[in-house]
C-alpha cells in the first residue's frame, strides 16, 4: 500500500508500482515540490502530466561517502523508489537544505577527535572517544569490516548498534591505540 493520495490500492496504481520499480528514474529539479510537513517529514509532489503527491518521503545516498550530495533517492513509506535526484546542487537552495538536513539526521557521523581507549577482547573492541557530538563510549564486533580505511587515513567505524563514526585521520592517533587499531584494520 502507497501514501499517496490519489486512490493508491487499486489494481490499476498496483500495475503502475510495479512496472516502476523495475526502471530507473531519474526525477528532475523543475518536475519536484519538497516541503515540511506539519510533523516534521518531507512531502513531495512531482509535477508532470499526471502529478504525484507523497505525504512522506525518506532520503537515502547512493554513495554516502564519496559523493554524499549526489544520486539521492527518494523513497516511499514502503520504502520503494519514487526516483533519484542526480544532484542537490540543481534544486532550488530551500529544497537542497530540506533534502540535507534529512540526510544529515539519516547519516549522521560523529568525527573522533581523540580516542581515550581502545582494547580489544573476545572478538569486540570497546572504544571510548571524544567526538564532536561530546564524549562516546561503543563497541564494535571484529572481523565484519566494521572497521574500514576510506581514501588516505580516513577511517569509518560501525558500532554494534549500527551508529557510524569517522576518524580523519588515524595515523595522527595515539600510538598505543594505533596498535590495536592495526589489528582491527
Amino acid at each position: 500500500m502507497s501514501d499517496r493520495d490519489d486512490g493508491a490500492g487499486s489494481a490499476e496504481e498496483a500495475a503502475k508500482k510495479r512496472r516502476r520499480a523495475h526502471r530507473l528514474r531519474m526525477l528532475q529539479a523543475s518536475e519536484l515540490q519538497l516541503e515540511r510537513t506539519a510533523g516534521g517529514f518531507i512531502a513531495l509532489t512531482v509535477r508532470g502530466n499526471e502529478p504525484e503527491r507523497y505525504e512522506r518521503v525518506n532520503a537515502f545516498r547512493a554513495f554516502p561517502l564519496s559523493a554524499a550530495d549526489d544520486y539521492v533517492s527518494l523513497r516511499d513509506l514502503d520504502g520503494d523508489e519514487i526516483g533519484i535526484v542526480e544532484s542537490l546542487d540543481d534544486l532550488t537552495p530551500e529544497q537542497a537544505a530540506l533534502l540535507r538536513d534529512e540526510l544529515d539526521r539519516r547519516y549522521f557521523t560523529p568525527l573522533i577527535e581523540r580516542v581515550h581507549e581502545l582494547k580489544e577482547e573476545f572478538g569486540y573492541s570497546y572504544w571510548t572517544v571524544d567526538t564532536g557530538a561530546g564524549r562516546r563510549r561503543f563497541t564494535v564486533q571484529s572481523g565484519k569490516n566494521n572497521v574500514t580505511t576510506v581514501g588516505k587515513g580516513r577511517l569509518v567505524i560501525v558500532d554494534v548498534d549500527g551508529n557510524r563514526f569517522e576518524v580523519a585521520d588515524y595515523t595522527r592517533l595515539d600510538r598505543s591505540v594505533l596498535r590495536t587499531l592495526e589489528g582491527l584494520l
